[in-house]
């Protein structure tokens, strides 16, 4: 091993044998080795050649499959890829055991340089919006614009249905939440996490139900599934404690291009007072409320969380050649899921979205007395 090479992960053919991740309809899988990780990226071929490229990054407990919906929806529109962060989806824990937001970020970094696609449209959700923040911060010249469904960024009056997610975070509390519900079923375990990040289970067919019972059946028997979850909890806990200029909340107002804000007013992880302190944060930003959302917009009404988009690259000129203009035009007559963005235009709309087969989950805890302040402001 070379000097440059960090330390293994126990090899993969130790690890037991699990069903093969789900792939969708037109979308395909492959495995990328880079310096201390291996990444699993999922995409769709574009409509055509030429289209600008894009990459979405999800939340905690969650993987590439929560943007399958948004990516189908924009497939005429970017050239789209999902990754699978490091100890997610499909994709081996980092070789060094680093899951802060910082090594997320890393990870992002090292697939955009090595693929040579930036600059990208850039999406997070939830642990994969304070990911994606801090990588348009520090790498502006990697983002074509940002689209954030409710970033985790720091808060400290937290909702009560955030505290459990949180507390993932504190030594010794995954280990007795595996032993307190080692008897829960996965149908038992997906119904608590719809509940949690739909703002309407209801809106998850039977199909998509039964993937995600899958997807959680075979999470499960993966032997660092506990510990990803916990380190990047205690990642994004850490992350929010930090001030100064790595403070998320200063990277946010660093942050140059073009920033999309989705926030859910049903979001039970991250607070849906923070959207009007977002909007504040990042200078070039455009917000969308969706009342009837929870924290994983972007599965709930794919459609229209891409009409937002599409109205960002009409309003800063990077809409694609062959798109039709006239976004906000074409929805005005649509029934509204949504208030106000920042620049007094909200998108609407919204159809049922299709089932999703894992989701993503957000911890919200911490920052200072000011940031409270300011929140409630």
């Amino acid at each position: 091993m070379s000097s440059t090479e960090l330390p293994s992960v126990p090899a993969i053919n130790a690890l037991p044998t699990v069903t093969p991740v789900r792939v969708a309809e037109g979308e395909r899988l492959r495995s990328v080795g880079l310096p201390g990780i291996t990444l699993t990226i999922r995409s769709r071929p574009p409509a055509r050649e030429g289209l600008p490229p894009a990459l979405y990054v999800h939340g905690l407990g969650g993987s590439s499959q929560n943007w399958s919906a948004l990516m189908q929806e924009l497939e005429g529109v970017v050239d789209g890829e999902a990754l699978d962060l490091p100890g997610f989806g499909d994709s081996p824990p980092p070789d060094d055991g680093d899951y802060s937001v910082t090594g997320h970020a890393r990870a992002v970094i090292r697939h955009l340089d090595a693929a040579g696609r930036g600059p990208v449209h850039l999406f997070g959700n939830s642990l994969g919006g304070a990911v994606t923040t801090r990588v348009a911060a520090l790498r502006p010249d990697l983002v074509r614009t940002l689209t954030l469904v409710s970033p985790a960024l720091p808060e400290i009056r937290v909702q009560r249905s955030a505290v459990p997610t949180g507390l993932l975070a504190l030594p010794g509390v995954a280990a007795l939440f595996y032993r307190l519900t080692r008897e829960w079923s996965a149908e038992q375990r997906v119904t608590g996490v719809m509940a949690l990040c739909y703002g309407d289970p209801g809106r998850v067919t039977p199909e998509g139900f039964r993937h995600a019972v899958e997807e959680m059946e075979r999470r499960l028997r993966l032997p660092y599934f506990w510990d990803a979850m916990t380190r990047s909890a205690r990642g994004i806990v850490n992350a929010y404690t930090l001030g100064g200029q790595h403070s998320l909340w200063r990277q946010a107002e660093r942050v140059l291009a073009p920033t999309l804000l989705i926030y859910g007013g049903r979001d039970q992880l991250v607070g849906f007072r923070m959207a009007s302190r977002a909007a504040r944060a990042f200078r070039d930003s455009r917000l969308l409320t969706m009342p009837d959302a929870g924290h994983v917009a972007m599965m709930e009404y794919p459609d229209t969380v891409a009409r937002a988009f599409l109205e960002l690259l009409e309003e800063t000129g990077q809409l694609p050649d062959g798109v039709p203009s006239g976004s906000r035009r074409a929805r005005a007559g649509e029934a509204d899921h949504g208030s106000a963005s920042a620049d007094g235009a909200g998108p609407g709309g919204g159809a049922a979205a299709g089932g999703a087969a894992s989701i993503g989950y957000g911890a919200v805890v911490g920052e200072n007395e000011a940031a409270a302040e300011s929140a409630g402001s």
